[in-house]
């Protein structure tokens, strides 16, 4: 008899756990098929290419009442190119937005993407959450090959003021990319500075790249940086904390020079 009951009241548990078990889960699949639908609902908007500004700023609207629900689609849709490229961009800051910090060790990873306009999304999205364990990333990109994308990187160095990567910083003065070659009647004619030189020269200075003191005292001599001379003059200041004379550029490179001759005593 005792075994009997004993075998009885194992039944008897196992079906209240059972059911206990189905219960829940029969909870959680109508919760989840909610949440599915929304998702889904939510993904099939991203699908669609929008030329309005209000639309996208609808979408982004519906994607933050969702909340939590809503980060499958938004990871599915950066990872994912079928979606319009607008869209991707969109929810790679959505993302960030939305998890904050969390989702930074995600994001990060697009630093790699091979589309150019993932790599800049999430380097702006990272700035954004002012992340400053991702120097190295950042650092990395400073040699993309997209102008657009080193440009980003720069700037995350400079206002996280990621100081230990102004040598990064200061190469790309050496980095053929950053330059190009004008032609005249069909042949070269030199080697021109692009505009990202003066942003490099200025992150030098925010920077405060004392390696860089010297070197830049001796360029802001030299006519042919006459075109970087605002930046140069900046960039010093940043460096060793004076400030030039108001006045002509002769002023300005004798006082510079008179700091050379400081340095070096």
């Amino acid at each position: 008899m005792g075994k009997f009951t004993s075998i009885v009241y194992t039944f008897i548990v196992s079906s209240f756990l059972v059911f206990t078990a189905t219960s829940t889960t029969t909870h959680s699949a109508i919760q989840n098929k909610f949440q599915s639908a929304s998702a889904l609902n939510l993904e099939k908007k991203f699908s669609q290419s929008y030329s309005k500004g209000s639309d996208i700023r609808a979408l982004k609207e519906e994607t933050l009442k969702l909340g939590g629900s809503a980060v499958p689609v938004l990871i599915e849709v950066m990872k994912n190119g079928k979606y319009p490229e607008k869209n991707r961009w969109a929810a790679t800051f959505l993302l960030g937005q939305i998890m904050g910090e969390k989702s930074s060790p995600f994001i990060v990873k697009f630093t790699e993407h091979p589309n150019w306009l993932m790599r800049m999304a999430s380097l702006k999205t990272l700035l954004k959450l002012k992340e400053k364990r991702f120097g190295v990333q950042y650092a990395k990109l400073l040699q993309d090959q997209s102008l657009i994308v080193r440009t980003q990187a720069l700037e995350n160095i400079r206002q996280l003021s990621l100081n230990q990567f102004a040598p990064q910083v200061w190469s790309m003065l050496y980095d053929k990319k950053n330059y190009y070659e004008p032609t005249v009647n069909g042949k070269i004619a030199g080697r021109k500075r692009a505009n990202i030189i003066k942003n490099v020269v200025m992150a030098i200075g925010d920077l405060k790249f004392q390696d860089a003191r010297a070197p830049m005292i001796k360029m802001i001599q030299k006519e042919k940086y006459k075109d970087i001379f605002p930046e140069l003059d900046y960039a010093l200041g940043k460096i060793t904390g004076k400030s030039s004379p108001a006045g002509d550029l002769k002023k300005k490179r004798f006082f510079w020079s008179r700091e050379a001759f400081n340095v070096t005593i």
